[in-house]
């Protein structure tokens, strides 16, 4: 079966779990990028030592990759493809003609290019952001927003929960699924 596969990105904070919470909700298959690929660490044989040898430093201290630009796209050239692979085995074992795949940073990424068939962008307002996630303030030297001519459709979080699920109803009305 071939699947719409939608990529549902935004800005921390801005509201991409809501959403694909939602849609999880209502049926929909969702792959969350953050939560599989720290699985995959866990579950891929010599996967953390690799990355350690990779990046010259401990896997505890992962989080150094927010501020060294070079062991950020390190990590991803060995990471992505891992995702993606897994990614496809997701999409293939779904009982669903879509898939969801949640990510704040794959649209930007050349390992993601050509997987999508519909990219929705989530945003909100950068006091809104912060306010939802501490570590906004620390990741948006390393996240931009895409620019919107980049996506097919644009879910603006500015307001309550039942707005932004009216939102995501209009949305898959849009996309007729």
């Amino acid at each position: 079966m071939d699947r719409m596969k939608i990529l549902v990105t935004g800005l921390i904070g801005s509201g991409k779990s809501a959403v694909c919470n939602y849609l999880a909700g209502l049926g929909y298959p969702v792959y969350d990028s953050d939560t599989r690929t720290k699985s995959l660490y866990e579950s891929v044989p010599g996967l953390k030592e690799q990355i350690e040898q990779t990046l010259g430093v401990p896997f505890s201290e992962l989080g150094i990759i927010f501020r060294d630009e070079q062991k950020r796209l390190a990590l991803e050239e060995l990471v992505y493809p891992l995702v993606l692979e897994d990614f496809r085995k997701f999409a293939e074992s779904a009982a669903s003609e879509v898939v969801i795949f949640e990510s704040a940073v794959a649209l930007d990424k050349v390992q993601f290019a050509g997987v999508f068939d519909k990219v929705v962008l989530v945003r909100a307002p950068y006091e809104t952001r912060l306010r939802r996630n501490p570590k906004v303030g620390e990741r948006s030297a390393v996240q931009n927003e895409p620019d919107p001519a980049a996506v097919d459709f644009i879910i603006d979080n500015d307001s309550g929960l039942a707005e932004l699920h009216d939102r995501v109803d209009r949305l898959l009305k849009q996309l007729k699924i």
